[in-house]
């Protein structure tokens, strides 16, 4: 039996165990341009040019070895009757230079010379020829030749535009270090690949996503283990989707399996196939597969897969559009004629209904996977894992906090304890604590503080009414969720804010529970009536909510009794023209009408019982309003002993709910302002 074990390890290692094969060079990737190499070329082409003109140079200079004389010295010479010859040059700005000879050596500037050379001026010329000729010295006219340096500069443009070109050339055709960069190569895949050493998140940094993990977990040990389930017929799965909303950790996820499947991975998103030219998108696909078997076995992550996977025939280019050639390509390599065997395909989404069916069918994608948001123990694992490295106090309670933060996902999560840690770095504290982790459920649920905001008492006064006739309401509402905080600070876009927290996860609504929703949402509302029998803007977002509401019961969920349980108004949606973009109404007018009606009435229905709790606990109102004036934030225990009739603690001096001197002043003089301009309003209409 040892010797049958051996024999099959043997194998695997010949086929290639997956912890052991190596990895492409992690620091130099296919398309990174190799600068060293241009670099290297621009300097031996330089080093050529210069070394040729210096040589040039000194081919000139050595041509020059008659002595420069002056003109006065010059005129020696020929008075004195000593030059035998003579050769004139006519140089570039056309001046004469003289190169004469000699009768014998003559002792100039303490040296001996046989030559010299003197330049002469155009307008003296005549004048020397008669000069030479009375001398009978012979010479001779000839036109200096710069033909070495007139061919060397003739040759530098076409020698650095061949340089140029090849270049170019080696780039398009993806050499000279342009890798994928090149003209000629829009058709390759854009795929990275991750090593070893560039992937540190393993599945022990997942939380809150177990089944999720577990399916994944398969996928991997059939990878390093395939003899264990092809010897019972399994097949290793084409591939596995991650379905779920935002945040949740799908890509997360995927960089997990990198980290433990010790496979090459290959991770590219959706958008990197489209080009604006055609056919580019079909062109990488197949070429991201071909990587993808040259590595066998190997996984290939496509984040976003939304962008190429979308449904075919839907959009305005027909057969042609580009996205459908590249799904096109996508399917048949997939699961063609041809077997990509060893290639595991895992991509993700958070628009699985936009796909195309037959992407999604078993033998492309085997496996479905819901990402969804997590649950309370799921919220508790996704704290431990954020807050591995960082110091708690000991008041701390993970469980705690997860039960307080429902239908968060893990990016909000992880953005929860990183607003803690900085909120408690700016307070130099050595550890986070509960307030540290509350503040910040509050800045990330409910917006951040604005205490720079100016508020009139009277506006604050109608405000701490609103979000009391909210807090009243949903206490006495037997179906609705429990109120956590309530405060008049200003946070985000509103003045004040209430804040629930359900006892237990909700995955379907009842009626009760929908109509109890809509109840505590106007119960602002209702209280600026009751009170001020006047109303504010402040509850455009309650009302907005209430109807959107309603108006889902009566369309969607079937729960109005008039109406039955049929659905109106089903949305017709292009895909590639935006989502929703008309309503198909299959319903005439009249239902219409008899859907507004019932919309209206749930709404109404909700706003009388509203003001109804609210008269029936009046006294309630005003002791809440009162409290919530003083201190500007009330929790749920503190809501709870005022109704009970329980006195809190005095308010202490300079704290929260005290205002300083300095704004109080402010608002004295905006109130004042605002009064003397009413006052000249009034004047002016009497007159």
């Amino acid at each position: 039996m040892s010797d049958n074990k051996n024999e099959k390890n043997e194998k695997n290692e010949k086929k290639g165990n997956p912890k052991k094969k190596p990895f492409l060079n992690p620091k130099k990737q296919d398309g990174d341009f190799d600068w060293s190499k241009v670099i290297k070329s621009v300097l031996s082409w330089g080093a050529v040019v210069i070394a040729a003109v210096i040589v040039m140079q000194f081919m000139q200079e050595g041509n020059k070895t008659n002595m420069e004389i002056t003109y006065d010295q010059y005129e020696v010479f020929i008075n004195s009757d000593k030059i035998s010859e003579a050769k004139v040059l006519k140089d570039e700005a056309n001046n004469y230079i003289f190169e004469g000879t000699f009768k014998k050596k003559e002792f100039i500037n303490n040296q001996n010379i046989e030559k010299f050379r003197v330049t002469l001026v155009e307008p003296i010329i005549q004048d020397q020829v008669k000069v030479w000729k009375e001398k009978g010295i012979k010479f001779t006219f000839v036109k200096e030749s710069n033909e070495w340096m007139t061919l060397l500069f003739g040759l530098v443009p076409w020698i650095l535009i061949i340089g140029v070109w090849i270049l170019f050339m080696k780039r398009m055709q993806g050499g000279a270090g342009g890798g994928q960069k090149g003209i000629f190569s829009f058709g390759k895949s854009k795929a990275k690949l991750i090593s070893d050493s560039q992937t540190k998140v393993t599945f022990k940094d997942v939380a809150g996503a177990d089944e999720a993990k577990q399916e994944l977990e398969e996928v991997i040990e059939f990878l390093k283990e395939p003899d264990k389930f092809q010897k019972l017929g399994g097949k290793i799965p084409r591939g596995v989707l991650l379905l779920g909303p935002p945040g949740t950790g799908k890509t997360l996820l995927a960089r997990a399996v990198a980290g433990e499947a010790g496979v090459p991975f290959f991770s590219i998103s959706g958008a990197d196939f489209v080009e604006m030219f055609v056919g580019v998108g079909a062109s990488r696909v197949r070429d991201l597969f071909e990587q993808g078997k040259k590595s066998a076995p190997s996984i290939v992550f496509i984040d976003e897969i939304d962008a190429v996977g979308r449904q075919r025939g839907a959009g305005l280019g027909g057969g042609h559009d580009e996205r459908e050639q590249t799904l096109n390509a996508l399917l048949v390599e997939m699961d063609g004629f041809e077997q990509n065997s060893g290639v595991i395909i895992i991509a993700a989404t958070n628009r699985p209904d936009v796909l195309d069916p037959a992407l999604l069918r078993p033998g492309r994608f085997d496996r479905q996977v819901v990402v969804d948001r997590p649950d309370v123990k799921g919220r508790e694992g996704i704290l431990k894992v954020h807050t591995r490295k960082t110091p708690l106090a000991k008041d701390v309670n993970l469980k705690t906090l997860a039960k307080g933060t429902p239908g968060l996902s893990g990016a909000e999560l992880a953005n929860l304890v990183n607003e803690a840690a900085l909120l408690a770095a700016r307070k130099n504290k050595a550890s986070l604590e509960v307030i540290d982790f509350e503040d910040a459920k509050d800045k990330i649920m409910m917006g951040m503080e604005r205490k720079s905001l100016i508020i009139s008492e009277k506006e604050k006064k109608v405000t701490a009414y609103h979000e009391i006739g909210h807090v009243l309401v949903a206490l006495k509402t037997p179906e609705a969720d429990p109120v956590h905080k309530v405060t008049i600070i200003p946070r985000g876009q509103a003045l004040g804010v209430t804040t629930y927290l359900p006892v237990d996860e909700k995955h379907t609504y009842t009626k009760e529970y929908l109509e109890g929703v809509i109840t505590y949402a106007l119960g602002g509302r209702a209280a600026e009536k009751v009170i001020f029998n006047n109303f504010t803007t402040g509850a455009g977002n309650d009302i907005e909510k209430a109807t959107s509401i309603a108006r889902k019961m009566v369309c969607e969920w079937g729960m109005s009794e008039k109406m039955g349980p049929i659905s109106y108004g089903a949305k017709q949606e292009e895909l590639f023209l935006g989502r929703e973009v008309t309503k198909h109404q299959e319903f005439s007018e009249l239902t219409a009408q008899e859907i507004d009606v019932e919309v209206k009435l749930i709404v109404m229905d909700a706003m009388k019982r509203s003001e109804s709790i609210l008269r029936e606990n009046m006294d309630v109102l005003h002791k809440l309003s009162k409290e919530l004036l003083e201190r500007e934030i009330l929790d749920s225990e503190e809501i709870e002993k005022i109704i009970k009739g329980e006195e809190l603690p005095p308010v202490k001096k300079n704290g929260n709910g005290e205002v300083p001197e300095h704004v109080k002043d402010m608002i004295k003089e905006k109130e004042d302002r605002t009064t003397n301009g009413n006052l000249e309003e009034k004047n002016d209409d009497k007159t």
